[in-house]
């Protein structure tokens, strides 16, 4: 028996995810969430990516972890995501078209990236981008280390003067609650979120629904009713129906 799908090393970067073969075959850039890089969710989801013919590569963008701990997000460079997704283009088995899908924070990361490189004509820009329970603004830094859930004796409100994200050496331009600017994106956008998310309000994506189609685009947006920020298997079923069928339209064609 053959395997269906293949580990390649990213030289310098990691592994990826894709089909048997030489290809070449269309890339995704896989974002994990504030559960940081060690937890497997984003090679899970890249997995299931590479068994519908893409080559994904999750990116583990957070800081410091391991397999107990998430680490942070916290000053993460978005100069060093763009370093990222150059490799991952001019990686031999990438046909040269890529597109970047993150959930939560991962959303949050792959909205914000793209949204500067458009403003700052950097090459390379994704071809498509998916993001799954999206905020609709800059959101502040995360530590695990001190995460505590709502009503746990040793909770803190979050700390606006903490930020997650630096751009080309500084993080003054990206303050938390600060808009990110995707509307100004020309390329396939896709958008879902659970309607009865308690970690990350379906009003973010309302927003930022309504702020696209204000500025003359058109995104897909799908609304999961009933589903939470982890959708039950239903649920998760339908996203990944959607999310496949718009990667395979604007990577595959």
């Amino acid at each position: 028996m053959s395997l269906k799908i293949v580990r390649r090393l990213l030289p310098e970067w990691g592994t990826t995810y894709g089909p048997p073969g030489d290809g070449p075959f269309p890339a995704v850039m896989v974002f994990h969430g504030s559960e940081g890089a060690w937890s497997g969710w984003s090679h899970r989801n890249a997995v299931l990516l590479a068994a519908h013919g893409f080559l994904a590569f999750p990116f583990g963008y957070s800081k410091g972890g391991n397999a107990w701990n998430a680490g942070s997000i916290e000053e993460v460079s978005l100069d060093r995501s763009v370093t990222a997704l150059t490799a991952l283009r001019a990686f031999s088995y990438v046909n040269g078209k890529l597109g970047v899908y993150g959930v939560s924070r991962g959303a949050e990361h792959a909205l914000l990236l793209t949204a500067l490189m458009y403003r700052d004509a950097v090459d390379g820009v994704p071809d498509a981008v998916a993001a799954h329970s999206a905020p609709d603004v800059v959101c502040g830094a995360f530590d695990a280390r001190s995460y505590r859930d709502s009503g746990d004796p040793g909770w803190q409100p979050w700390d606006p003067s903490r930020r997650a994200w630096s751009w080309r050496g500084s993080s003054d331009d990206l303050m938390p609650t600060q808009p990110i600017g995707i509307e100004q994106y020309e390329g396939p956008l896709f958008l879902s979120h659970g309607t009865a998310d308690r970690v990350w309000s379906v009003e973010m994506t309302r927003r930022l629904e309504a702020r696209l189609k204000a500025h003359g685009r058109t995104p897909e947006v799908h609304y999961y009713e009933g589903q939470d920020h982890i959708p039950n298997s239903d649920g998760e079923n339908d996203h990944h129906d959607h999310l496949i069928s718009f990667l395979q339209r604007h990577l595959i064609g």
